[in-house]
């Protein structure tokens, strides 16, 4: 009969990965990196553990959408004051906080089951910055092609 493994704390090694998010797509970008983060890309998963790695990913500034959802898809929120809602859409997140709308965009991804600690954890190893240069090269990471991996992956060509 065959047993399910179920990793410990001493078993978890934790690689580093880095992805250019130049005219990737934002839904698919957030989805890979979200398996990532949770470690379903490993044969060793395991559901109630942080077994994923950290992932950098640079050139947030430049993601791409598809359709019109840099001008049609809107975020509200309300200051608790009366007439304190705000709207912002897609492009001006993009253009003003590229960090903060990838960051948001995997957290979404990451799934509603999960709890909200362990969430939380996975997503401390989430790295983005909105230009080329980021201050994680003495990890080596390993540099993942996003774009080349599927024709969708990619938009403008």
């Amino acid at each position: 009969m065959a047993t399910t493994k179920s990793l410990k704390k001493c078993e978890l090694d934790a690689k580093w990965y880095l992805i250019d998010a130049t005219d990737c797509t934002l839904g698919r970008l957030a989805a890979f990196t979200a398996n990532i983060l949770r470690g379903k890309n490993k044969p060793t998963w395991t559901p109630n553990m942080d077994c994923g790695d950290h992932v950098i990913i640079i050139n947030a500034a430049k993601v791409a959408m598809t359709g019109h959802k840099a001008e049609k898809t809107k975020f509200f929120w309300h200051s608790l004051w009366t007439g304190g809602i705000k709207e912002r859409t897609l492009g001006q997140m993009r253009d003003e906080k590229p960090e903060k709308l990838v960051t948001n965009a995997v957290k979404r991804m990451m799934g509603r089951r999960t709890a909200v600690a362990l969430a939380n954890k996975r997503l401390t190893k989430l790295h983005v910055y909105a230009g080329a240069e980021h201050k994680h090269a003495a990890q080596k990471p390993i540099v993942i092609d996003f774009g080349s991996l599927n024709r969708k992956n990619k938009r403008g060509e």
